[in-house]
């Protein structure tokens, strides 16, 4: 259950559903599932819950109505199958949940629609707005269009941007593993369920394994970068095996129920731009720093300046989404960066005086890299 302050209002809370658990071994809906997850929303909307489901499993509806027994490699094959697929899947959950009286809509999203503010903005305003009328948001990638999402994409990230523009006050993923382990349990018998991680360390995601499953396109990874996200905006994630009884009611009552991410505090502001950052678009570039940047970053709330840099990756432009990694590799922050890559390569390793004595480098001796109200921090 949400650790926020509850007045009395009802609560919201996204149910993302991954393709493995939604249909079955032969890749083809599991209506049977559809049904019991229906009874289960409908459950926790009586007890003061909206909800919005993120789902998954176009691609692979399409690919069984079209009689495809196997994923295809080629981008329009993978197109034409989520164009056939989405059809079925929203008249799946049209027909489940309107046997609980619930009434469902369709939220078809792509990169483009959250890169740009405005269009966040309106996508948030809709949600919002469905959630007044009573009705059950069911969202999805659209992989018709989102060549990106169909290649490199997955809809853990699609379902933490969700639960970020309703401010959500819990996020379940349903999946086909337990929760989060010590280690990979498929190759070691002695990894062990982890109940609850209040910090994503280099230890957390040295033990999420890459994407397991041939019907899916995320892993554990995707997991606990959205988990990440959602932590440092005060949202409580529960990941859990899909197809164990109650497990949503459960989720939803507090009770123990896979891996719960929860953040004990949150240290930094984290306004609606700053999640935007975070998750409204795809990372163009990587600002490696020192650890004096680190610091000055993690435990000081500044901005990042020019002579904190040691390495630059990527080729990305002003204004541009860029992660921050600290020596080791290991992903921080992002923020919006002030100077192109091509820029901000020439200044790594000066300090400020190097930087002011060189025409081209100059404005970058006293101007943030990355200004703090433009920064969000993960740790």
């Amino acid at each position: 259950m949400s650790e926020k302050a509850n007045d009395g209002a009802r609560r919201r809370l996204v149910v993302k559903i991954g393709s493995s658990t939604l249909t079955t071994s032969e890749s083809s809906i599991d209506y049977g599932f559809l049904d019991n997850l229906a009874a289960q929303l409908a459950q926790v909307r009586s007890e003061g819950w909206d909800v919005v489901v993120v789902t998954s499993a176009a691609i692979a509806c399409g690919l069984e109505a079209l009689g495809i027994a196997k994923r295809p490699t080629d981008m329009p094959s993978l197109q034409a199958a989520a164009s056939v697929g989405q059809s079925a899947l929203s008249t799946a959950y049209s027909n489940a949940f309107a046997k609980e009286g619930m009434l469902t809509s369709v939220v078809l999203l792509t990169r483009r629609d959250t890169a740009d503010r405005n269009a966040y903005l309106h996508a948030r305003d809709t949600l919002n707005r469905l959630l007044e009328l009573g009705v059950v948001p069911v969202v999805n990638e659209n992989d018709t269009v989102s060549v990106e999402q169909i290649r490199f994409g997955d809809n853990d990230t699609l379902a933490a941007l969700v639960a970020c523009l309703i401010d959500a006050d819990l996020m379940v993923i349903l999946s086909d593993i337990d929760g989060m382990y010590t280690a990979n349990p498929q190759s070691d018998p002695s990894a062990t369920l982890i109940p609850r991680i209040d910090r994503i360390d280099r230890s957390v995601l040295a033990a999420a394994g890459g994407a397991g499953s041939t019907v899916g396109s995320g892993g554990m990874v995707t997991k606990i970068q959205a988990a990440r996200v959602l932590m440092a905006a005060g949202i409580p994630m529960v990941i859990c095996q899909g197809r164990r009884s109650g497990c949503i009611v459960d989720a939803a009552a507090g009770r123990s129920v896979g891996t719960l991410f929860v953040a004990p505090s949150r240290p930094h502001e984290i306004t609606p731009k700053k999640l935007w950052i975070a998750l409204g678009d795809a990372s163009r570039g990587t600002l490696t720093v020192d650890d004096g940047a680190r610091d000055a970053l993690v435990r000081h709330g500044s901005s990042l300046l020019a002579v904190g840099l040691r390495g630059v990756e990527g080729a990305f432009d002003y204004d541009d989404i860029v992660d921050v990694a600290d020596a080791s590799g290991h992903v921080f922050g992002r923020g919006r960066a002030a100077a192109g890559s091509d820029l901000l390569e020439l200044a790594v390793g000066k300090d400020r005086d190097q930087l002011a004595a060189n025409s081209i480098l100059a404005l970058l001796a006293d101007k943030p890299v990355i200004h703090r109200d433009d920064l969000v921090l993960f740790e």
